[in-house]
């Protein structure tokens, strides 16, 4: 049965645009999960990350707003339909919030997949606005 990963995220004193940023221009994305991203605002574009572990494509996006995506796993049967990977930021003073929503991932890759937004993203998203040196999981 398909899982729902639902994640709020709130970056201290950050811009939306710097978030949308973070996702969609492929160098930084790349420098973010250390290896070539594919990724484009172009609606129907083809997503790769992760050595072509992750592809998909690009349905909507709303500059500095939203993003949403077709999404799935290298590793993902072939009998489980793609899901739907959506991005919302929204600007509350000083700070950026956003939405997460991972709809229609396979049960056994929901935690994984809960976990390595976390791990390969918004921990490395959060060190990079302040500066700091990104840290990887082993």
């Amino acid at each position: 049965m398909a899982k729902t990963i639902i994640q709020k995220v709130v970056f201290r004193n950050t811009k939306t645009k710097a978030l949308y940023d973070l996702y969609m221009d492929g160098k930084l994305h790349g420098m973010i999960t250390a290896g070539p991203v594919k990724i484009s605002e172009k609606p129907g574009s083809i997503l790769q990350v992760f050595g072509g572990y992750i592809t998909g494509k690009t349905l909507q996006v709303e500059k500095n707003q939203l993003i949403v995506q077709q999404w799935r796993g290298s590793d993902w049967s072939k009998k489980d339909t793609d899901s739907i990977f959506i991005l919302s930021f929204e600007q509350r003073g000083k700070n950026a919030v956003m939405n997460v929503i991972h709809a229609n991932v396979p049960d056994d890759k929901a935690a994984g997949l809960d976990k390595g937004w976390q791990d390969h993203y918004w921990k490395p998203w959060k060190q990079y606005l302040a500066g700091k040196t990104i840290t990887r999981p082993a």
